[in-house]
């Protein structure tokens, strides 16, 4: 019962947390880099990561923030929620 509401909480912070970090660096379309990037969609909503533009004119920190987000969002992050979990390791 607990996991399934971890679920959504967790999937929100690790875009907020992304997001923030993108901002930190200064990327204008943080939050739809993020969600790009976790929810693994399409072009985001922009000019930067958008329909028109690429990854390729943002800063190295920034691409390797995101690669972190698309490699949770590939594991389908239930699967690290489940490896962090102690009661995981109990057995």
């Amino acid at each position: 019962m607990a996991l399934a509401f971890d679920f959504p909480v967790f999937f929100s912070i690790t875009i907020a947390i992304i997001a923030l970090g993108l901002a930190l660096i200064g990327l204008d379309d943080c939050v739809s880099g993020a969600a790009n990037a976790v929810c693994n969609v399409g072009p985001g909503l922009g000019t930067i990561i958008g329909p028109a533009g690429n990854f390729s004119s943002i800063p190295d920190a920034a691409k390797w923030l995101l690669t972190i987000g698309m490699l949770l969002g590939r594991l389908a992050i239930l699967t690290v929620l489940v490896l962090i979990t102690p009661v995981f390791w109990r057995y």
